[in-house]
């Protein structure tokens, strides 16, 4: 569909989609429109916005307001958690498992293994997880799992 300049439908696209709505029987517009309101809920819900919505100068001075306070990205947040967990543990980190922003940092799992084995499917692995805050600093650690590489999931 095409844009305006401030990122809403055009003129001539929402006068099109005015006259197909007219045109449509009452049970299909309510149809429709349930689905353009769940599309925005859901899309608010995830921390977006929907297309076509207009920020307001609040909106963007909190988004300008946590790049600034968001001096880790992702990627930087699980190489600081992994060498965090080699340091503490003596052992390399095999995998990141898990990767969630918080309200002060990263929380990630790290993946490492304990004890190598012959074969390696009887390796014992480990999950820790670790919090950093946003400069990549540890804020805790602990172990929250542990089980043979082997095994399945059981929960």
């Amino acid at each position: 569909m095409p844009r305006a300049g401030n990122g809403g439908p055009s003129d001539s696209s929402r006068h099109r989609r005015d006259s197909q709505d007219a045109r449509r029987p009452a049970s299909r517009r309510k149809a429709a429109q349930g689905r353009a309101e769940d599309y925005e809920r859901n899309t608010r819900r995830a921390g977006l916005e929907p297309v076509g919505h207009n920020e307001n100068e609040e909106d963007k001075a909190e988004k300008a307001h946590h790049r600034q306070h968001s001096a880790i990205t992702a990627r930087k947040a699980a190489k600081c958690a992994a060498e965090q967990v080699a340091g503490l543990t003596g052992r390399q980190p095999e995998s990141v498992t898990s990767l969630e922003r918080t309200d002060n940092g990263w929380r990630v799992g790290i993946e490492v293994v304990e004890s190598h084995r012959i074969p390696d499917s009887t390796d014992i692995l480990a999950v820790y997880r670790v919090e950093v805050d946003d400069r990549g600093e540890l804020i805790s650690y602990g172990r929250s799992d542990r089980y043979y590489r082997g095994r399945a999931e059981e929960k």
